[in-house]
Formats: structure tokens, C-alpha cells, sequence
């Protein structure tokens, strides 16, 4: 399949991520000047706008730890940054997949930024129903789990065309 995208560009991929992660941090600028920790905004009966702060990884995995979780999921976005940058430069024809590892990428370049200034990921968007709270996130968690999503879209499609 590299073969088919040896003609492609990679570049767009990358302006993808750099979009993705210039409105992450943006919008976490934004939090971070307008909203002390904890502090919350009702937008609608399901959506609220909040400042949370997240030394773990997804759904605060690990956030209770004394403090070497910063420095590995760190360690671990630039590895998958890395990676990530490695396959678009051979696969930057498959556009399903390419965008996928774009929106991944941006996103866990917006998360490793926030650990490196900060300690912790600024989350911000929160969904709730009857009392039931889905975890605060931000726009690049938006960007991975959608890039994941296209990642299993695209092995679907790929297992498809192989029968």
C-alpha cells in the first residue's frame, strides 16, 4: 500500500494536526484566563463549560499517582507523535487513515504540550445527563477519539475490500 502513496504529500496531514492542535491550545488558553479550577458555566441542559485539570490519561487513569505518571504519558505521546509522523510520511495517500493519524496526532501533541507547561491536561468540555457526568475533555481528546475511531473505520473497510 506505500507504494500507492509515493506520490502523495504528507504536508496536508500535518496541517491538519497543527489546526487541531493550534484550537486546542487556543481554547485552553481561554479556559485558563477566564475560569479558576472548578469554576463551571451551564450552556445547556446537558453541556456545561468547566476548568478541570488531569495528571492521568483518559477518564483521570492513573491520575492519583504521586507524580511519575506526568513524565510517561509524556514520554508516551512523543513516542506516538513520532510514530504517527513516520506512517503519514509512508502512508499519505490513504486518506482515511492519514486523517485519522492527523486528528491523533494533533490532539496527543495538544495533551503533551499541557503536561510539559503545566503538569496536568486542561479539560473543559463537560456532558451530563440526570445527574450522570461523562468526564470533562478538550478538543485534542476530541481529535484522538476521533482519529480512532477513523483508525477502526478504515481496518473495517480494509478487511472489507480484502474478501
Amino acid at each position: 500500500m506505500a507504494r500507492a502513496a509515493r506520490g502523495a504529500s504528507w504536508l496536508p496531514w500535518l496541517g491538519l494536526a497543527l489546526a487541531i492542535f493550534v484550537a486546542d491550545q487556543v481554547t485552553k488558553v481561554m479556559i485558563l484566563g477566564a475560569y479558576q479550577l472548578g469554576d463551571s458555566t451551564s450552556i445547556t441542559s446537558f453541556f456545561n463549560i468547566v476548568r478541570a485539570h488531569n495528571t492521568g490519561a483518559a477518564f483521570s487513569f492513573l491520575a492519583q499517582a504521586s507524580g511519575w505518571q506526568r513524565w510517561f504519558f509524556t514520554a508516551i505521546g512523543i513516542g506516538a507523535a513520532v510514530f504517527i509522523v513516520w506512517l503519514l510520511r509512508r502512508h499519505s495517500g490513504q486518506k482515511l487513515f492519514s486523517f485519522a493519524l492527523a486528528c491523533i496526532l494533533g490532539g496527543a501533541v495538544g495533551n503533551v504540550v499541557d503536561r510539559l507547561l503545566h503538569g496536568y491536561v486542561v479539560d473543559f468540555l463537560q456532558f451530563h445527563w440526570r445527574g450522570w457526568y461523562f468526564p470533562a475533555f478538550n478538543i485534542a481528546d476530541s481529535g484522538i477519539t476521533i482519529g480512532a475511531a477513523c483508525l477502526i473505520l478504515d481496518e473495517l473497510l480494509r478487511v472489507r475490500r480484502a474478501r
